[in-house]
């Protein structure tokens, strides 16, 4: 699914007086795991809103293929149908009374026939493994579940590309355990999958590539590279992963 490139250039946001984004550019590399990396508070979900189309910025310009967003609303829906985006609060985006219900919403509103909104919700709830909460009501989930089922949603849509916040975020290890395999389910169904995290040791383990915000800005690369770099890592007010820093102490 993941033919299509995301790109930003130079994009500017601000909230009031206060500039949150100062030129971020970025090219998103297709069917790859991008982890982008940023305190709380440095303005990552802000991010991942303009990528997906959510929020229109102040300059600069994000494009699919080279091709800026239309922001009619025939071409956000057509947007939408490229990029989807999953919030950190999966209680953000459900709302149907089951599962099933939830996950159809958006084949259903492209106008698709019952017989292929079935199809889809029955593929995505296979390929994350949660067929068995097809009927289930919502209120009823686990944390963990719903955001799986917010995920099942977006991918539903078959998407060429996944933008999700902070997806381990309030996950016991037995839920990043799940989280981390739905995610590499994605990857194995050629979708490109873009998380935003604080978590720098998830981010090594993970992640083909880093991108890290900073001052508004992005740095993106390599992830042993730009994880090891002690002065952008404790600059944008994290911290150098674990094996990095025992790498770094012992002078290898």
């Amino acid at each position: 699914m993941s033919h299509r490139q995301l790109s930003a250039r130079a994009l500017q946001l601000s909230f009031g007086e206060h500039q949150v984004l100062r030129g971020a550019s970025i090219e998103i590399p297709s069917g790859r795991r991008l982890a982008l990396l940023g305190a709380y508070g440095s303005c990552k979900t802000s991010l991942l809103r303009l990528l997906a189309g959510a929020v229109r910025p102040d300059a600069g310009q994000v494009a699919v293929d080279g091709e800026p967003i239309d922001y009619h609303r025939a071409g956000l829906r057509q947007h939408r149908q490229v990029v989807q985006l999953v919030a950190q609060d999966p209680d953000d985006q459900l709302f149907a009374a089951d599962v099933y219900r939830d996950v159809a919403f958006g084949p259903v509103n492209l106008g698709l026939p019952v017989e292929q909104v079935r199809e889809r919700v029955a593929e995505v709830l296979s390929r994350l493994r949660i067929e068995d909460l097809a009927e289930r009501p919502i209120h009823q989930l686990s944390f963990g579940q719903r955001k799986r089922v917010a995920i099942a949603g977006a991918l539903a849509m078959r998407p060429c590309v996944m933008l999700l916040d902070e997806p381990t975020a309030g996950l016991d290890p037995q839920g990043v355990a799940e989280m981390t395999e739905a995610l590499e389910r994605l990857l194995a169904a050629d979708t490109t999958v873009v998380i935003a995290t604080h978590d720098v040791d998830f981010a090594l383990a993970w992640a083909d590539s880093v991108a890290v915000l900073r001052d508004g800005q992005l740095r993106h690369g390599e992830p042993a590279e730009l994880l090891g770099d002690v002065a952008l890592i404790t600059g944008a007010r994290l911290r150098v992963p674990t094996v990095l820093s025992v790498l770094n102490r012992l002078g290898l």
